[in-house]
């Protein structure tokens, strides 16, 4: 039985979202910006990893909590909100 409290509960308008415990909250919130950007941007996965170069099975077990996104991914996905068209055409 799971006796980790759950500190951060799913978004109900996300349906990929999920509740995470407190062992787990860097990683979920780290997750959920990672999949709110590429839903914002209208990308599915496969676009969004094609269009700023992430390999699509790394962008899915970062979305899905499976691997935790390095600070360096984190920054990238930050500056991808911010500027997705200037970012598409660097590394295009």
């Amino acid at each position: 039985m799971n006796t980790d409290s759950i500190i951060l509960h799913a978004d109900p308008t996300d349906p990929a979202d999920f509740d995470v415990a407190d062992a787990a909250i860097e990683r979920g919130q780290r997750a959920r910006l990672i999949r709110k950007t590429r839903i914002d941007l209208g990308l599915s996965q496969t676009q969004f990893a094609n269009r700023f170069r992430v390999p699509v099975g790394t962008l899915r077990d970062w979305e899905q909590a499976r691997a935790t996104a390095p600070d360096f991914a984190i920054a990238y996905v930050r500056v991808i909100s911010q500027h997705p068209d200037i970012v598409a055409k660097i590394v295009a």
